[in-house]
């Protein structure tokens, strides 16, 4: 899956949008298998479900999580 990501930090949250396609101002993340997802989505968040978060983006082309800072 060619991956392309918006990672935005702030002292309160963060917020990650991940998207199958190419976007303006978003990085390109690289061509991961869903072993490589899996390790990039538990590194945002260890306690994520990954495996609804992956069948999410393979769904729908795209994933934004809402992560709050503790």
């Amino acid at each position: 899956m060619k991956i392309w990501v918006l990672d935005k930090i702030t002292p309160a949250y963060r917020q990650v949008r991940l998207n199958f396609e190419e976007s303006d101002g978003y990085d390109y993340l690289g061509d991961v298998n869903e072993d490589d997802l899996e390790k990039y989505l538990l590194e945002l968040q260890n306690d994520i479900d990954v495996a609804k978060n992956i069948k999410l983006l393979k769904y729908y082309g795209y994933l934004h999580l809402f992560i709050i800072s503790k």
